[in-house]
């Protein structure tokens, strides 16, 4: 089994993508912290029910799991989450960042609360656990043990190409894309790869928004079940991917592509300052012979 004997926190896996996460990592024979808060689907209330039913699907099968009930951008908590799985497990080889929730607002309408809501369990909530497991994995680095460590981030199409509507979740997700890009320059030396999904699966955020998209087809292949994203997760948090670091994977159905990123495109160099009536011949000119942008979602 490709997982065999690693040690994986999910968060935010009570349902929808980190359920289906959770099961196929135990499936490929890791051991897992399920990670939920049992909240509603814009962050309110919470029930230790969603992750425990994950935990007893998993032993069932006769895989070993934990239910931990950790708010993912809680400083101290995340600590004691780590820690739990060390007390369980005796080790921790992967961070999944899966936790999070939707407050969808066209940008005018959007509140303080309701975006730093967002920022705080997207963004935040990225950088609690992983960053109290790096302090683990840095120490045992340090202490001359091998760490073969991987951090596996969740962004979204909204975070590369920004959506409507949707502008705190956009934000926080574009956010995540380029810390999975800091985390693995600056992790590689301690044995640790850091990588970014950006999945379209039907869960509770997707239904609403996109319901036609999400609609289960009558018969035949699934292609917006959670499920279908899983398999990449669980290779990204396998030793066979160590190679591998810095990229974030759009997945979707029974297809992966590599996003493709931000990268400096044409240029226009006088050699000298510009005019402010020089800039825009110039802009036009630069705008002439760029690859046109994508669409942004909704538009």
């Amino acid at each position: 089994m490709i997982c065999h004997g690693r040690v994986v926190i999910v968060t935010g896996a009570g349902r929808g993508l980190g359920r289906a996460h959770a099961l196929a990592f135990a499936a490929a024979g890791a051991k897992v912290v399920v990670n939920d808060l049992g909240v509603e689907n814009d962050g309110r209330g919470g029930s230790s029910g969603p992750a425990e039913e994950v935990v007893a699907e998993i032993r069932a099968a006769g895989g070993e799991a934990i239910a931990n009930g950790a708010d993912v951008a809680d400083w101290n908590q995340c600590g004691a989450m780590v820690q739990a799985a060390l007390d369980a497990f005796g080790r921790l080889d992967v961070v999944v960042n899966n936790a999070g929730f939707v407050r969808d607002r066209m940008f005018v309408s959007c509140s303080e609360e309701e975006w730093d809501a967002v920022l705080r369990v997207h963004l935040k909530g990225h950088f609690c656990t992983t960053r109290h497991a790096c302090d683990h994995w840095r120490a045992e680095s340090k202490a001359g043990r091998p760490v073969d460590a991987r951090i596996v981030n969740t962004s979204s199409g909204a975070g590369l190409q920004g959506s409507v509507g949707q502008s705190a979740y956009s934000a926080a997700k574009a956010g995540i894309a380029a810390l999975t890009l800091v985390q693995a320059a600056e992790l590689a030396r301690y044995g640790i790869t850091a990588n970014a999904i950006a999945p379209s699966a039907r869960t509770r955020m997707t239904e609403g928004v996109f319901a036609d998209m999400m609609q289960r087809p009558a018969s035949g292949f699934d292609a917006m079940d959670p499920a279908n994203v899983s398999p990449l997760v669980v290779w990204l948090g396998s030793a066979e991917s160590r190679s591998v670091t810095g990229c974030t994977f759009e997945v979707a159905g029974g297809r992966i592509s590599l996003a493709d990123g931000w990268r400096s495109g044409p240029e226009v160099d006088k050699g000298a300052r510009f005019e402010p009536d020089e800039i825009g011949g110039v802009v036009h000119e630069l705008l002439a012979k760029a690859v046109p942008a994508q669409k942004v979602y909704g538009t």
